[in-house]
């Protein structure tokens, strides 16, 4: 995988630059909206990390500029305006993950690659998880070859799951991405629970298996299968 990150603030972008090539991914820097657009038309970028305030331009201008060019690219607002019009703003015009200031390095690498891989799987209409195989296109998920039947937000979630292999999803991760941002105004996330207990009991019947795995007082996981 291959990151840009847009970024202007000299140390955070070394300490995202250090970070994320032990994590063995490569990565270039541009401190500015003239240095990013002169990047990304003369190297090609599997993810683009893009702090929204630069010092010559706006970074929103490079993501719809990234949207109407390069539709294969992923991006990730970053940025320390945490406010939800912000978010919402950058979703809607096309990026596709966004994270607040100040955040875990850690966090940051696990978003670009759950970003990198939907992005790959965006090139096939399916995704293998051991018996189990997830039809995009269709929206079917079936188990040696038998249709199993979910519900739409089952489905949703099996494939949030999917997109997000190695990281831990807690209940409020699965009911924004699910319910949609204003959900963290609930004074509680267990209706997730149900969900999750619903889709593990389809899988599970159909697959022999269960494919989640209980990680206490955080959240779910997927099995490594």
């Amino acid at each position: 995988m291959k990151v840009l990150i847009v970024e202007d603030q000299v140390e955070l972008a070394k300490n995202i630059e250090d970070y994320l090539k032990k994590e063995g991914i490569q990565t270039s820097v541009a401190p500015d909206f003239f240095t990013a657009t002169d990047k990304l038309a003369a190297y090609e970028y599997d993810v683009v990390i893009i702090d929204l305030m630069l010092p010559d331009g706006n970074g929103m201008d490079l993501l719809y500029s990234l949207r109407a060019n390069r539709k294969n690219i992923g991006t990730l607002i970053l940025s320390a305006k945490n406010s939800i019009d912000d978010k919402v703003r950058g979703l809607d015009a096309g990026a596709d993950d966004y994270l607040g200031k100040p955040f875990h390095l850690l966090e940051l690498a696990s978003r670009l690659k759950a970003i990198y891989r939907t992005r790959k799987q965006e090139s096939s209409n399916t995704i293998e998880l051991d018996k189990i195989i997830i039809d995009t296109d269709k929206k079917e998920v079936t188990v040696q070859n038998e249709k199993i039947d979910l519900t739409k937000k089952e489905y949703e979630m099996l494939l949030f799951f999917a997109n997000n292999a190695k990281r831990v999803l807690t209940k409020q991760n699965i009911a924004e991405h699910l319910w949609g941002d204003f959900i963290d105004q609930s004074d509680s996330f267990d209706f997730v629970y149900q969900h999750i207990k619903n889709l593990r009991k389809k899988i599970q019947k159909a697959a022999g298996t269960d494919i989640l795995e209980t990680v206490y007082g955080v959240g779910y996981k997927l099995k490594n299968l």
